[in-house]
């Protein structure tokens, strides 16, 4: 296989069988993102990361909360004016100052949310579940009346009775003809199975689609939005890397990945995802884990001696995806686990050749100073050892032509 060949569609959905899904991508790095301890993205960050999820095909995307300064809110009105073909949400209470703060920034969406759970209304809120709810109702039914899309969000929706999200969604959907439902795991306490309850109940009731918010708490964001996407949720919220509150989001990267190898959504362009992690890490400050899936420092990396020798003839042995897919490069890495095979391919994909005697030589050296330094060998590393390797092959042949010699 060409090293820049894709997979074809049916090889990356072989070992699947899953009905279609009808999902759209909320992205929330500029807000929830945002959120995250110790960020502050500035207006030109924001624009330009705006940008590459327009560019990627992303179709909504959470500008941030209005009302939280004059600089928030003006960004937010920039974005939702720059022409992206990405509709513009943004967030707000179940105040109408918040609605005015929105409407003022000429979004399309804004996403209205109060929590119904016990502990946020008695805790958080200090109010009674039909205070908030009449909060919640006024203030969609002003949006709704200024003509602004009204996303009505259940924060805490994880732990919040079912019939109670059900029956107040029933309400405000009769009543106001909202535009999504959006349920919150806010302290990323479901997993799998609970996110697909949670979501099939809701779905069999309501007749507005349906959105879901996942944490990453327990490192299970990413399986709940597709759980939560195979129960009939329509719009997965993300975040660039999963940045987000405490342990995040549900990562844009993994999620546009997974839709396209387990349920065959080929439609955004997954091959801006590598450098829009980049961006986003250097805007940031927040560094991916070098094992992060499809866009961490070692997600193409591979030492094992058995697993590069593989690779050699073909990726798809140790790569459920080439690496391109996502504009990701792979890398082979010389180490402790490193085999003479996959030695040898790896000098020849730097340009270099080695004689039998050499290689061997090579290897040896390669196991001492990785057992010695404690971390794999870098190219450049490698490259003096292979000219030093040569160097004692000169002359230890000039050795034996002497010894040659001397006995004529």
């Amino acid at each position: 296989m060409p090293e820049n060949e894709q997979y074809s569609k049916n090889e990356l959905m072989q070992f699947i069988n899953i009905r279609p899904l009808d999902i759209e991508i909320c992205d929330v790095t500029l807000r929830d993102g945002e959120q995250t301890p110790g960020v502050v993205f500035t207006r030109e960050h924001k624009l330009e990361i705006a940008h590459e999820l327009d560019s990627i095909g992303v179709e909504v995307i959470e500008a941030g909360f209005p009302v939280v300064s004059a600089n928030e809110k003006q960004t937010v009105k920039d974005i939702a004016n720059e022409g992206l073909g990405s509709r513009i949400c943004c967030l707000s209470r179940a105040v109408k100052g918040d609605v005015d703060a929105a409407l003022d920034c000429d979004v399309d969406i804004v996403s209205i949310f109060i929590a119904m759970s016990d502990m946020h209304l008695k805790y958080k809120y200090h109010r009674s579940l039909e205070e908030m709810v009449n909060c919640a109702k006024e203030t969609i039914e002003y949006a709704k009346d200024h003509g602004v899309g009204v996303r009505f969000a259940a924060e805490d929706a994880s732990r919040t009775p079912v019939d109670r999200l059900k029956r107040v969604f029933l309400e405000v959907e009769r009543d106001y003809k909202i535009d999504y439902v959006s349920l919150a795991d806010t302290v990323g306490i479901l997993n799998p199975r609970t996110t697909n309850y949670l979501v099939s109940e809701i779905y069999e009731v309501v007749n507005t689609p349906i959105c879901m918010h996942c944490h990453d708490d327990i490192g299970l964001a990413t399986a709940n939005t597709l759980a939560a996407a195979e129960a009939g949720a329509k719009q997965l919220h993300t975040t660039v890397n999963g940045i987000g509150e405490r342990a995040g989001n549900a990562a844009l990267e993994e999620v546009l990945v997974a839709l396209r190898i387990q349920y065959g959504i080929d439609r955004y362009d997954t091959t801006k995802l590598t450098a829009l992690s980049h961006l986003v890490e250097e805007y940031s400050g927040i560094v991916p884990a070098v094992n992060k899936s499809v866009v961490g420092k070692n997600a193409f990396t591979h030492e094992s001696g058995i697993h590069v020798a593989a690779i050699l003839e073909d990726p798809r042995t140790y790569e459920v995806f080439l690496p391109e897919m996502v504009g990701g490069k792979r890398n082979l890495v010389v180490g402790k686990h490193t085999g003479t095979k996959a030695l040898k391919g790896i000098i020849e994909s730097i340009g270099c050749c080695l004689e039998r005697d050499e290689l061997c030589s090579l290897i040896e050296k390669v196991k001492v100073c990785t057992e010695e330094r404690h971390k794999s060998i870098p190219r450049d590393y490698l490259e003096r050892m292979i000219r030093e390797v040569k160097r004692e092959q000169k002359l230890k042949e000039g050795v034996e032509q002497d010894k040659k010699g001397f006995k004529a």
